[in-house]
């Protein structure tokens, strides 16, 4: 059995995870993996796990851990993107005292979900509808009946320098920004392969957070944003440590690698690896356009390549789980690679009706990028610029 490791991080301020084109009035909805995996490779250099930390994650061939995207948490409730498959639930699980109230409940309004309610859909238990209330801040659906405080809300920070000498400003910038509520912060999960990859990397790992705890994640390091409080640990089986009651279900439900098409349900952004056996013609994913910039200290700040890759919350059907990899987003002009994690972090969900027999043809959305069969990397992006 898999083991995991949850990590909570408490906010000590506000953080900013901007959009791929770096406008500063707009936010991403989620700190994707792509952009922890960076920030983690900058703890790592410093920590001097660096060149490990390559080998396990750029160079391999199969990376013996996989990550999430940071998602939300409220007390003691992890939010997370519902399968696409699944939401909205499905009329036959849904009851209400009011059928009124059922027909303006916006299910299509909400972002993320509590991940009980989603162990309650996978599992086909009833859902009392009266129960829920989306938040229209964070898009996070919430308890009626507990405080309605909204997890997180964005927010637009001005600043104006001032000279020293005469006291006066002559600009003033903005930038939007997220503020979360006290109990309220942000968790990722980690699944190792096997219990020597834990007892190598899991230390390791907590390490890098607490020193991006301490310094920062995303824009604004410098002023104080995307700081933490001493990250939470919590170790456990997985997919238990998340649905405790799921597992069962999918044992019952025999979906296991090797007896056809199955679902896998993704907390991470995804990009397909020349291996993995993946059905586009099922599933229902959404693509995400991702780019940014490389500062390279050696020369001038440069575009990375825009890729596109699949989204969290999306299902995807495959032959076998897949793994996903990293896509050299280089400029042209660059004689080094620089790498954007794909790596995949899925859970299965119960098998789809068909089982082809042979590995389904490719017939990947146009634009979506794999990485090509090339030797490994020599260098990965260790960082987002400011504006990202």
């Amino acid at each position: 059995m898999q083991s995991a490791m949850l990590i909570r991080l408490r906010p000590r301020g506000p953080w900013r995870y901007g959009p791929g084109d770096g406008a500063p009035d707009r936010l991403d909805v989620t700190f994707r993996s792509d952009r922890l995996y960076s920030a983690l490779t900058l703890a790592m250099r410093q920590l001097g796990f660096l060149e490990p930390w390559l080998d396990a994650t750029a160079r391999a061939d199969t990376p013996p851990f996989a990550w999430s995207s940071l998602f939300p948490f409220q007390g003691d409730t992890l939010f997370a993107p519902p399968p696409a498959s699944a939401w909205p639930p499905r009329p036959q699980l849904v009851t209400s005292s009011s059928p009124i109230f059922l027909s303006k409940l916006r299910w299509n309004a909400v972002r993320f979900i509590p991940l009980s309610l989603i162990e309650s859909i996978l599992i086909g238990q009833p859902i009392l509808a009266d129960q829920w209330l989306p938040d229209p801040e964070s898009g996070c659906l919430l308890r009626r009946d507990r405080p309605s405080i909204s997890p997180f809300r964005s927010s637009t920070r001005f600043t104006a320098p001032v000279d020293r000498l005469s006291g006066l400003s002559q600009s003033a910038s903005s930038l939007a920004c997220i503020e979360f509520e006290p109990s309220s912060g942000l968790w990722v999960v980690f699944r190792f392969r096997d219990a020597d990859t834990e007892s190598v990397w899991a230390d390791r790992i907590v390490a890098g957070f607490r020193l991006l705890a301490d310094s920062g994640f995303g824009a604004r390091r410098t002023c104080g944003w995307g700081h933490a409080q001493t990250p939470e640990i919590q170790r456990g089986a997985w997919p238990d440590l998340l649905f405790p009651k799921m597992a069962p279900a999918l044992a019952s439900n025999g979906n296991q690698a090797g007896s056809g098409t199955a679902l896998y349900w993704l907390l991470s952004l995804y990009s397909p690896a020349p291996a993995d056996a993946v059905d586009w013609s099922l599933g229902n994913y959404q693509l995400t356009i991702r780019g940014g910039r490389v500062d390279n200290a050696a020369a001038a700040v440069s575009e990375k390549k825009v890729v596109r890759m699949i989204t969290e919350g999306s299902v995807i059907a495959a032959l076998a789980e897949p793994v996903g990899a990293f896509v050299n987003v280089a400029p042209d002009h660059f004689s080094r690679r620089i790498r954007r994690s794909g790596l995949a972090l899925a859970i299965a969900l119960p098998t789809v009706t068909a089982a082809p027999s042979e590995r389904p043809v490719d017939t990947r959305p146009e634009g979506l990028e794999t990485a090509p069969g090339e030797s490994p990397a020599e260098s990965v992006s260790t960082g987002e610029t400011s504006a990202i």
